[in-house]
């Protein structure tokens, strides 16, 4: 049997369909066969050679952002990693970073910080088994690599995002302490901001504003619930943002804001907004190589926290496919992802994209 795939060689030549065998399974192994994979904003970076990883003109499969179901168990597999019972045909998602459980983070119970997380995503789709990537039919989950099943509630689209946008939110309130009755400002509704708002309601935020320019995340962004929206059309410069959430904090600044863009100059009003002893949640800007002027003063005098965050602990996973479950009716998930592509319309769904036509791009198989 054979599978298709997109495979990226680099910036600028177009992704080709090409087709691999697929290899036996082994022990402790899963064959998934995808259902649907994402466009992710890491993903467009990656597109646009914007990240280094794996060796140069080495063909990839890339993305990350997916679900699937169980093609193939491999000797041994017989639950996911919650310890529900795994069988062909189930829905899984499943953590698409590898922490190593051996390091020093690891030892010291930080998966999210493993140094050797994201070694397998750089590498080459050439020998087997060749499916280490999203956006192809089939993927090879690894021994020990973190696995749950889907509820039977959700459905693909609602599910596709659980192991990156959602997950990482979660994680990311979670380690900036969002508390009952809080004021979180949310910078950029894409994907992931998208997503925020629904988990800062649910922990208990009890004013949410979010800052985007684009109609149709600042309408989608009203759906989903945010109270104020500050629109960067009516407020075109950092000081105008700055003033508009001062005025709707009384003058203090919300307790946590969360930089969702990937634009780095954002941080430095971003860190204007956060209250004294407030958090700035920095998730968004996973690029290396950018930099951006900050006052330390900001920091240090106003006794605010910096968090980064990007990637989460195994246990986020799980918990997000649990808030979905529970609020799959309250929110509408669905509504996320832009219209669907096929495989072989992947350049397009790249191309819209990367000029901010569509929140999420999604590849269905």
């Amino acid at each position: 049997m054979k599978g298709k795939a997109a495979v990226f060689v680099k910036k600028g030549i177009p992704m080709e369909i090409v087709e691999y065998p697929l290899t036996p399974v082994g022990p402790g192994s899963i064959l998934v066969k995808v259902n649907r994979a994402n466009i992710c904003g890491s993903d467009v970076h990656v597109w646009k050679g914007e990240f280094p990883w794996g060796g140069a003109d080495q063909p990839r499969i890339i993305g990350h952002e997916m679900v699937g179901t169980v093609h193939e168990l491999g000797a041994g597999v017989t639950t996911d990693s919650a310890g529900e019972p795994l069988k062909v045909g189930d829905r899984v998602t499943y953590l698409y970073f590898f922490p190593c459980g051996r390091c020093y983070a690891c030892l010291h119970g930080q998966l999210q910080a493993c140094p050797n997380t994201m070694a397998r995503l750089g590498q080459t789709s050439t020998p087997p088994p060749h499916f280490i990537g999203a956006f192809a039919e089939y993927y090879y989950v690894q021994p020990n690599q973190y696995i749950y099943k889907v509820p039977d509630e959700l459905s693909d689209d609602m599910a596709a995002p659980a192991n990156c946008a959602l997950s990482q939110v979660l994680y990311g309130f979670h380690q900036a302490r969002v508390n009952v009755g809080d004021t979180v400002v949310i910078q950029g509704a894409g994907g992931l901001g998208i997503n925020a708002i629904a988990v800062a309601r649910e922990m208990g935020a009890g004013s949410i504003i979010v800052i985007e320019q684009h109609p149709d995340r600042i309408k989608l962004a009203k759906v989903f619930g945010a109270d104020h929206i500050i629109d960067i059309n009516q407020n075109p410069t950092p000081r105008d943002r700055i003033s508009a959430v001062r005025k709707l904090t009384r003058g203090r600044g919300a307790d946590v804001v969360a930089e969702l863009t990937g634009i780095p100059v954002v941080a430095r009003e971003g860190i204007g907004m956060v209250r004294m002893g407030g958090q700035y949640l920095w998730i968004g800007n996973i690029r290396g190589g950018q930099t951006v002027e900050i006052d330390p003063s900001a920091v240090i005098l106003g006794n605010r926290t910096i968090v980064g965050v990007c990637t989460y602990e195994p246990w986020a996973l799980a918990s997000a496919l649990g808030f979905l479950r529970r609020n799959k009716d309250k929110y509408p998930f669905g509504n996320i992802l832009s219209q669907p592509f096929k495989l072989e319309e992947i350049n397009t769904a790249f191309e819209l994209s990367a000029q901010g036509k569509v929140t999420r791009a999604t590849i269905v198989m």
